[in-house]
C-alpha cells in the first residue's frame, strides 16, 4: 500500500529546511511525502526488519514499520551561483512507472519562487541519475509541448548517464522518460555532459557513484572546513546504512550499487559530513555512525 501526499498547499515552517555548509547554502524543496511498504522499493526492508532497528524511528518508518521517503530537490547556493539538484517528478507527467505519478497537479514551481527561486534565476540543473523522480522539472507542458523549464541554465548530466538513456532500447520506461524529459532540453541546446567528477563550481563537485545507474553521481559540497554530501540513490531510504546489501529492483547493477554504499558509508562514517539524502523524509540530513556492528545516521 502506497500512501501518497501531493503538495497542492503551501509547505509550514516545519517542511522549509536550509542548512548551512560553510558558505554554502542548500534549501529542501519537497514535491511529494510518500509512505511505502518497504517492499516496494526495498524487498528486504520487511517491517518486521525495520521494527527492529530503533534508530529509524519516528523520523524515517511510521508505527506499521512502513518507510517514509520524500521526493524532493535541492537548491544549492554557492556565491552568486544557484545549483537546482534533481528535479522530481514534474507536473503532467505520463506513462511512469507509479500510476500515482501520472499526471501530477503540484505546486513545487510556486514553492521554488516563495523560497526566493525563480525559474531564470537557476544558473545550473543538476541531475544526480536519469530516473523519472528526477528529471520531471527539467521541462513543462507549453501549448503541448514539453519545453526546459529552467531556460537560462546550463543542464549538468554524467556522459556514461545520458548516453545509457539515450541508446536504451529495453527499458520502455526510460525511453519515455528521455523523451519528455531530457531529450527537449537537448534540442535546445542546454544539456552539457560531464564527468562523473566534475567541478561544478568552487565549492561544488561531483563524486561517483555507479550501480543505481551506470554513471549514477552524488553532490559533494565542501567550504570553510565544513563538508556534505547529497546522495541521489545511491541510497534510497537511512535503513540501507545498517543494510547496505539491501538494493532496489531498479538498480541496474546490484553489486557494484552494494560496493558505491560499503564504500560510501566506510569513508562516511564518523566524519563531519553531513548526508543529506534525497529520499530521506524530514529531517533529511544527519552524520554516519557506527554501533553495534552497522552504521547508522545521527541526526
Amino acid at each position: 500500500m502506497t500512501t501518497l501526499h501531493r503538495a497542492t498547499a503551501p509547505p509550514t515552517e516545519a517542511e522549509r529546511v536550509k542548512w548551512r555548509i560553510g558558505d554554502v547554502t542548500v534549501t529542501r524543496l519537497v514535491e511529494q511525502v510518500l509512505v511505502w511498504d518497504g517492499r516496494m522499493i526495498l524487498p528486504d526492508a520487511e517491517p518486521a526488519r525495520l521494527s527492529g532497528m530503533s534508530w529509524l524511528f519516528p523520523h524515517f518508518v511510521d508505527e506499521k514499520g512502513r518507510m517514509k521517503l520524500n521526493i524532493q530537490a535541492f537548491v544549492v547556493e554557492a556565491g552568486s551561483v544557484k545549483i537546482l539538484v534533481d528535479t522530481c517528478v514534474g507536473n503532467l507527467k505520463e506513462g511512469r512507472a507509479l500510476p500515482e505519478w501520472n499526471n501530477l497537479q503540484t505546486r513545487f514551481l510556486t514553492d521554488m519562487e516563495e523560497e526566493g527561486f525563480a525559474a531564470d534565476d537557476i544558473d545550473f540543473v543538476l541531475c544526480t541519475h536519469l530516473h523519472s523522480d528526477h528529471v520531471g522539472w527539467n521541462t513543462k507542458l507549453v501549448d503541448g509541448v514539453w519545453r526546459p523549464t529552467f531556460p537560462k541554465a546550463r543542464y549538468l548530466m554524467d556522459r556514461t548517464e545520458f548516453e545509457y538513456w539515450r541508446d536504451q532500447r529495453e527499458r520502455a520506461q526510460g525511453a519515455i522518460v528521455f523523451a519528455d524529459s531530457v531529450q527537449p532540453v537537448f534540442e535546445a541546446g542546454l544539456i552539457d555532459l560531464v564527468g562523473s567528477d566534475h567541478e561544478v563550481c568552487e565549492g561544488v563537485r561531483l563524486a561517483p557513484t555507479p550501480g543505481h545507474t551506470p554513471g549514477h553521481v552524488s553532490v559533494f559540497i565542501e567550504s570553510k572546513g565544513e563538508a556534505a554530501i547529497i546522495t541521489g540513490d545511491f541510497i534510497h531510504h537511512p535503513c540501507q546504512l545498517s543494510h547496505p546489501e539491501w538494493g532496489s529492483p531498479s538498480d541496474i547493477a546490484h553489486e557494484q550499487a552494494v560496493r558505491t554504499r560499503e564504500t560510501a558509508f566506510r569513508n562516511l562514517s564518523g566524519k563531519k559530513v553531513l548526508m543529506i539524502g534525497t529520499h530521506f523524509s524530514g529531517p533529511t540530513a544527519g552524520y554516519v555512525r557506527e554501533g553495534e556492528g552497522a552504521y547508522y545516521l545521527s541526526i
